[in-house]
C-alpha cells in the first residue's frame, strides 16, 4: 500500500508519516520500482498501535520505546501520565472556572476583564492585605463576581479580609444568598460559621429564613450569631435562644440587649419575663439565675419591675441585692428625666 492511500485509510497525513518513517517509528518495508514507499500489512497494524498510543499521551520518543524495547514497563509511565492528565485537567477547570465568573459580570470592555480577573488573582493571594486590598480597590459601581465573593468568605479565616468581602457582597444584596446559605450545611463548623455571619449582615427576609435554619444547628456559635441577628431585627423566634445564652453565659451582654430590643419592637416584654421568671423558678445554678437577673434590667415595662421586686426577696442574698440594685439605679434614673424634663 502506497504512502497516499495509507493516509486516506489511516487518517495520518503523508507529512507525518514521512516524519515517522525519518525518526525510525513506522518505516514501510518495501520500496516500489520508481522508490515510492510500500507498507506492508504489518507497517499498518504499528502505525495503528503508534496512533493508539499517542492517543494516551505519549509522546514519539516513548510510543516508539514501548514498541521497540522488551522490557519497557508500562506501568510507570502510565502513572506518570494519569498524575499529568489530572493536572492538566484541574487546570483547564480552574480556567474554566474563572472563565465563567467573568462571563458572569456580563463584561463590555476588555477593561472589565481585567479588573475581574484581577480580582479573583488577589483573592487567591496568600497575604491577607493583598486580598484585602483586591477586595475594597474595587469600582463601587462596577459588576461583581457573586460565585468568588461568596467562595472567599466562606473560606476566609482573616476578620479584616472577611469584613471586606461582606461589604462588597452587601452590594449585591441577595444575589449570593442562596451560596451563602449553602454554607450552613457544610460539615465544617467554621464555614457554618462564617455564613451565618455573612448572612447576618444582609437585612432581607430571604436572609432572615436562613437564619431561622442557622438557629437549629448543633454548633452553638452558630445558634448564637443567628438568635443576635433575629433578635435585633424583631424576630421572637430568637427568643428562647437569646434566653438560652444568657443561662449558659455565652455573650449573655448581647443576648440580654437583644432580649431588651426585641421587647421594645414586638411589644413581647410579658411573654419574655415570664419565660425568665420561669428559668428562675427551676434553675438551681446560681451563676445563671444572677446573669438573669441582670438581664431583666433590659426589658422596659412594669412586668419586668414586678419580676425584680420579687426577686428582692431571694433566698441567694448576691441575687436579691443585685435585684434591689437594679431598682435602685432604674428609680434614679426615672428622677433624673423628671428633672430634665421639668
Amino acid at each position: 500500500m502506497l504512502i497516499g492511500e495509507v493516509s486516506r485509510r489511516c487518517g495520518v497525513s503523508t507529512r507525518m508519516l514521512r516524519h515517522y518513517d525519518t525518526l525510525g517509528l513506522v518505516q514501510p518495508t518495501g520500496r516500489t520500482s520508481g522508490g515510492y514507499r510500500e507498507y506492508s500489512a504489518d507497517d499498518i497494524r504499528r502505525l495503528f498501535h503508534v496512533e493508539s498510543l499517542r492517543t494516551l499521551g505519549l509522546s514519539l520518543h516513548e510510543a516508539k520505546r514501548a514498541m521497540d524495547e522488551p522490557d519497557f514497563a508500562p506501568a510507570e509511565l502510565v502513572g506518570d501520565l494519569m498524575r499529568h492528565t489530572r493536572r492538566r485537567i484541574a487546570a483547564e477547570q480552574e480556567l474554566l472556572t474563572t472563565l465563567e465568573r467573568v462571563d458572569a459580570t456580563s463584561p463590555a470592555e476588555w477593561d472589565d476583564v481585567l479588573r475581574i480577573v484581577t480580582l479573583l488573582r488577589g483573592l487567591e493571594s496568600e497575604s491577607a492585605g493583598r486580598r484585602q486590598q483586591a477586595i475594597l480597590s474595587q469600582d463601587g459601581n462596577a459588576a461583581l463576581p457573586v460565585e468568588a465573593l461568596v467562595e472567599a468568605i466562606l473560606a476566609e479565616d482573616n476578620l479584616n479580609v472577611a469584613g471586606a468581602l461582606q461589604w462588597s457582597l452587601s452590594r449585591a444584596v441577595g444575589i449570593g444568598l442562596g451560596r451563602l446559605a449553602e454554607g450552613l450545611a457544610s460539615p465544617d463548623v467554621d464555614v457554618r460559621r462564617r455564613a451565618t455571619v455573612a448572612i447576618a449582615a444582609v437585612h432581607t427576609a430571604e436572609a432572615s429564613t436562613h437564619l431561622l435554619r442557622a438557629l437549629e444547628d448543633s454548633d452553638a456559635t452558630v445558634r448564637a450569631r443567628a438568635a443576635l441577628a433575629l433578635g435585633s431585627r424583631g424576630d421572637t423566634s430568637s427568643t428562647s435562644a437569646l434566653l438560652g445564652m444568657i443561662i449558659d453565659g455565652q455573650r449573655d451582654v448581647e443576648a440580654a440587649e437583644v432580649l431588651g430590643i426585641l421587647s421594645v419592637q414586638t411589644s413581647a416584654a410579658d411573654g419574655i419575663v415570664e419565660a425568665m421568671t420561669r428559668e428562675l423558678a427551676v434553675s438551681v445554678d446560681a451563676p445563671a439565675r444572677l446573669r438573669i437577673t441582670q438581664a431583666l434590667a433590659e426589658i422596659p415595662g412594669p412586668a419586668a419591675r414586678r419580676a425584680l421586686v420579687e426577686l428582692t426577696a431571694d433566698d441567694d442574698r448576691t441575687i436579691a441585692a443585685t435585684a434591689a440594685a437594679i431598682l435602685t439605679s432604674q428609680d434614679r434614673s426615672r428622677r433624673q428625666r423628671g428633672l430634665s424634663d421639668g
